[in-house]
């Protein structure tokens, strides 16, 4: 595939896109800015874009949800969760230090390094790390924050290393790609949607989450962003865990469709950090939902199910 990403070349997004599965077969093709990969995906110009998509530190990156909940349709294939450290790099080893280039998200991580050691430096926010490592080269800075792998391609000087303030730092990349039907479940997989509520109706939110509840499904993110439409107007961006294909799933999302909200699918897609499958309750597995359904066929067809209501069950629970 050929995979458009935020570059140019030395961005984490560079670095994190080795680590997708069968890497190497992949053609990437670095562009200036997370708008103009999704742009180059929408027009077929690159068969797939890998993007960030949140920060464990700072949170979401707004122009990459903005695009998910509002662009052209794309849904996450994949997704890859990537440690972060950054370091303040210069030109030479005695630069003095007035100006300080780098992407929002990652300066916003080291804040605390910058007024410590740094509090006069003017900040110069670029469109990526990797950006703000060639305003160092070309003199449009004096030093620039960004990852260790970073000024090896561009001949930097280190001058201070591991300034982030959280040494625990993260970022999730995925891999967006034009509609396509998802994979098969592998049992350790998420999934991702937009929920559009009517600005309205009482209890529009509550509603949808009781859709999930009900299923025993674990919302692992829920997260606000406004539509633009004017104050108090937002859109729910949800990640649960489970596939599109499990019955629970596909019962929440016709669920959440007749309560009357808007929903955009975002993808099914297997989760990196979820080591232990978190499974459905008991009476929410795919085979329950199967035999409910039979239960259901058999009592419409003849008027009786053959078994009073009662198997597998006692009476003391119907009292």
């Amino acid at each position: 595939m050929d995979i458009g990403y935020l570059g140019p070349s030395g961005t984490f997004t560079e670095a994190a896109l080795h680590d997708l599965p069968d890497s190497e077969r992949h053609h990437p093709v670095p562009m200036a800015s997370i708008p103009d990969v999704l742009d180059a995906l929408h027009n077929g110009e690159v068969d797939a874009g890998f993007v960030p998509l949140e920060n464990s530190h700072e949170g979401t990156v707004n122009p990459t949800l903005d695009r998910l909940l509002h662009g052209d349709p794309v849904v996450i294939t994949a997704e890859v969760d990537y440690p972060v450290s950054f370091v303040l790099a210069t030109a030479t080893p005695n630069k003095t230090v007035g100006t300080i280039a780098s992407h929002p998200h990652a300066l916003a991580q080291v804040r605390g390094f910058l007024r410590s050691s740094f509090p006069e430096a003017r900040i110069i926010e670029t469109l990526s790390t990797a950006a703000g490592a060639d305003a160092v080269r070309k003199s449009e800075a004096d030093a620039c924050v960004c990852g260790p792998h970073t000024t090896e391609q561009s001949d930097l000087v280190i001058r201070y290393h591991d300034i982030g303030d959280n040494p625990n730092a993260a970022t999730r990349f995925v891999l967006l790609r034009r509609p396509t039907p998802p994979a098969e479940p592998t049992g350790h997989d998420v999934t991702s949607l937009a929920v559009f509520l009517r600005h309205d109706q009482v209890g529009a939110l509550v509603t949808v989450l009781q859709q999930f509840a009900e299923r025993g499904i674990n919302l692992t993110k829920i997260e606000s962003r406004p539509t633009g439409e004017g104050l108090g107007h937002y859109t729910f961006l949800l990640d649960c865990t489970g596939h599109l294909h499990d019955a629970r799933i596909g019962d929440a999302l016709a669920g959440i469709k007749r309560s009357g909200a808007g929903v955009r699918y975002l993808g099914s897609y297997e989760r990196q950090w979820l080591e232990v499958p978190i499974g459905p309750l008991p009476g929410m597995t795919d085979a329950d939902f199967a035999a409910a359904s039979t239960w259901l066929e058999q009592l419409r067809a003849t008027g009786h199910d053959g078994d009073d209501g009662q198997q597998n069950s006692t009476p003391s629970q119907f009292v």
